[in-house]
């Protein structure tokens, strides 16, 4: 009885390593792809490793990245400004462009009610 659930948990921890690691490789593999600081060259070679060295390729690649890239820290930047300006529109605002677009006839007044009920909820 404990033979089998040995071998079972044996099993499960077996798949979940390799699982892991197929993981961890394949995220190597792909961010040497998306990287942008990197030449044709480069991504070939770090190709060539991570395929001919599997396992200790992805340790080299993950030892040799830079922690911040300049394509993280713009990527960065978008996120923060793209916060701040979600944050800089309020819902007054909002109503008042959709006052101004019933005004000027671009959408009906049940499309601005429907809208307007959209905002508030």
């Amino acid at each position: 009885m404990f033979g089998n659930l040995l071998d079972f948990f044996w099993t499960a921890m077996i798949v979940f390593f390799w699982i892991t690691a197929l993981m961890i490789w394949f995220s190597c593999f792909m961010d040497a792809f998306r990287r942008q600081d990197l030449s044709g060259g480069m991504k070939a070679l770090w190709v060539v490793v991570l395929v001919v060295l599997p396992w200790l390729g992805a340790i080299i690649y993950m030892i040799a990245r830079p922690k911040v890239t300049p394509q993280d820290v713009r990527q960065l930047a978008m996120a923060d400004a793209a916060g701040r300006a979600a944050a800089g529109v309020s819902t007054a605002d909002e109503l008042t462009k959709l006052a101004q677009l019933r005004d000027a006839g671009a959408i009906t007044v049940p499309e601005y009610e429907k809208l307007k009920a959209n905002l508030l909820a």
